[in-house]
């Protein structure tokens, strides 16, 4: 019997007798799988368990301790916010949320987005978008040492920090359904930066991101139901923010900072139009107000004691500046 057998063994035999992973069990599984001894029709076994008992915080954070110790170059890298991008669908618009990761990084601290995006519409297309901003986009850890040096910003496509890791999130299109590598890479935040932003699409993913985080060391995390999946605030709702700060979990409400009501997908026109509201070009309010109340956030995830007002007034200097400074954007 495999290893990976004795999981999905552990796992399959029924609702009496089976049961969850721990987070050792999870780690060696991980393993296995990641070095490519595992059968294929095993992985998959283990992770359809995985989603029908429902994941655990110890199987997700054993998944990310496994999938971490391949990635010792990325931890020399040193940066201050993670930002992981993992959104898919067809609903997604302009991923506004990229404009408060620049505006992050003009308030002093270095961002590191990374991701892998798929059965979405051109516009949403984030790959497109950061190029389209000047977020660079690194493939290496010694570039996006370079890149946030030089711009305090970059963007790491998934498969170049683990092609193995990529290939196991694109499983969903032969299993049909997402699995615990949806969840495990959000955490993963593979420079091991002390805060990091989340955004999930199921509001009952945010409390096993936010308990996976704790078992993690996570120093400070904020996760929220965000628009497909993405760390994106909608302004016309009060938003239920779940946090790690420090040693302890914390849940605080934002409160809405529009009196419509609008869908995320409504402030998008039929193109990419980031650039365009970040140069001054067009005029977006709703769209203006998604970036700046997602920037709220990230701000306080980067400094837990700046209270709401405080985060929500830098932002909205940060985004008067860029304004005032987009030439050299």
């Amino acid at each position: 019997m495999s290893n990976l057998s004795k999981y999905v063994y552990a796992m399959g035999r029924g609702p009496s007798k089976g049961r969850n992973l721990t987070r050792a069990e999870s780690t060696d599984a991980m393993c296995e799988i990641l070095s490519g001894r595992a059968a294929p029709e095993a992985v998959g076994a283990l992770l359809m368990l995985m989603r029908y008992r429902g994941e655990t915080p110890d199987e997700i954070a054993g998944f990310v301790d496994a999938m971490r110790m391949r990635l010792l170059p990325w931890q020399d890298v040193n940066v201050d916010l993670d930002w992981p991008s993992y959104a898919a669908g067809r609903t997604r618009g302009n991923p506004w949320f990229l404009l408060s990761a620049k505006l992050v990084a003009r308030a002093g601290y270095s961002v590191v987005l990374h991701g892998w995006n798929s059965h979405q519409n051109p516009v949403a297309s984030v790959v497109n978008a950061v190029n389209n901003l000047n977020i660079p986009i690194s493939d290496s850890p010694d570039k996006t040492k370079t890149a946030l040096t030089t711009h305090g910003i970059t963007y790491c496509p998934l498969g170049d920090i683990d092609q193995s890791a990529l290939d196991l999130l694109r499983l969903c299109e032969v299993l049909g359904l997402r699995s615990a590598i949806n969840t495990a890479l959000r955490a993963l935040n593979p420079c091991i930066a002390p805060a990091t932003v989340q955004g999930v699409f199921h509001p009952s993913y945010r409390g096993l991101q936010q308990a996976s985080a704790a078992l993690l060391d996570q120093k400070n995390m904020t996760v929220i139901k965000g628009g497909g999946g993405e760390f994106e605030c909608n302004p016309c709702k009060d938003t239920q923010v779940f946090m790690c700060n420090q040693d302890h979990e914390d849940q605080i409400t934002l409160p809405a900072s529009m009196d419509e009501h609008q869908r995320l997908s409504a402030a998008s026109g039929d193109g990419d139009e980031t650039a365009a509201l970040w140069q001054g070009s067009i005029e977006n309010e709703f769209a203006k107000q998604i970036v700046l109340s997602t920037t709220t956030l990230a701000l306080k995830t980067c400094d837990p004691m700046l209270t709401l007002d405080d985060a929500s007034n830098w932002a909205a200097a940060l985004w008067a500046d860029r304004q005032q400074n987009r030439a050299s954007a």
